[in-house]
């Protein structure tokens, strides 16, 4: 299975359980992973055989700077969910989603999750580092 991946897109949203991260916001980073064969595109070379990641992007965005949600895992599982509705090429999706503000006390780095999601059909069904 051929992966594409999208690393550190930046996107600020309201989510949160905690009023003020709802009324301020703060910033996101998200990671991608798609899953799909490559092979017809790369003989091709049209992006018509694949999925277009400046696309894919625009997607993401709109869910993190859209509706805010409670949880970092919802966020996560609507932008995996969205993607694979949209996009049919597409076998799985592994969505990480960092929020490095979060507001808990002490030195940190980050905060996330990763969601990986796939379709019912697929036979790929694997973590992949």
């Amino acid at each position: 299975m051929d992966k594409i991946e999208l690393r550190g897109i930046v996107a600020y949203g309201h989510h949160g359980v905690i009023a003020e991260e709802r009324a301020l916001g703060q910033r996101f980073i998200v990671h991608l992973t798609l899953y799909l064969d490559t092979s017809a595109a790369a003989a091709s070379d049209s992006v018509e055989d694949t999925v277009n990641y400046a696309d894919v992007y625009r997607d993401v965005k709109a869910v993190v700077e859209g509706t805010p949600k409670n949880l970092i895992e919802t966020v996560a599982a609507t932008i995996a969910d969205k993607l694979l509705e949209r996009y049919s090429k597409l076998e799985g999706v592994r969505v990480e989603l960092e929020k490095p503000s979060a507001p808990i006390p002490g030195p940190f780095d980050t905060v996330s999750i990763t969601v990986e999601r796939w379709r019912k059909d697929s036979s790929v069904r694997a973590w992949s580092s």
